[in-house]
């Protein structure tokens, strides 16, 4: 029989989309607390062929479910900056791991980049150092997650645990 903290724990995996670093994170929640449990990236070259990098992200993001089987997803949301070119290939990446979320029955909520700086440091307007120096500081860890595609995942996840308190419902 499971024991009630166990029913209340959620597992939140974090992800950080891009066609040559995805980056990923995984964190528990049990109350107010948030424990790190994993961080990672996936990275394809341009030495590869398109489809088969969109695959290797696929893959390794399948592999990522199988072993530390989340029950929650959180994921950056796009953000078309200047380089339109470089926006497809994250929507293609982007598209790749909603699709293996969703064959995987793990729901996903997505958060834009002003909103993660916001509740994770504060300030909308928080330089990339400061995300990565609070992830630090709220998941207890001894240095900073590297890479940073990595940290900017964990980020997502914490902000996750800070807006859907009690969960998010199954597809």
């Amino acid at each position: 029989m499971q024991n009630i903290t166990d029913l209340k724990k959620r597992r939140i995996l974090g992800i950080d989309p891009g066609l040559a670093s995805t980056g990923w994170g995984v964190i528990d929640v049990s109350g107010s607390r948030m424990i790190h449990i994993a961080h990672g990236v996936i990275e394809t070259t341009n030495q590869m062929k398109h489809q088969v990098r969109l695959l290797e992200i696929y893959n390794r993001v399948l592999a990522v479910l199988r072993e530390y089987n989340p029950n929650e997803a959180s994921m950056e949301a796009l953000y078309f900056a200047k380089n339109v070119t470089s926006g497809l290939a994250v929507a293609e990446a982007r598209g790749v791991v909603t699709l293996c979320l969703t064959q995987n029955t793990v729901p996903l909520v997505e958060y834009s980049p002003l909103s993660i700086k916001q509740c994770v440091v504060g300030s909308a307007k928080a330089e990339k150092k400061h995300v990565q120096q609070y992830v630090k500081l709220l998941l207890g860890l001894a240095e900073i997650p590297k890479p940073d595609h990595a940290a900017d995942a964990l980020a997502a996840a914490i902000t996750h645990t800070m807006n859907t308190p009690s969960g998010i419902s199954a597809l």
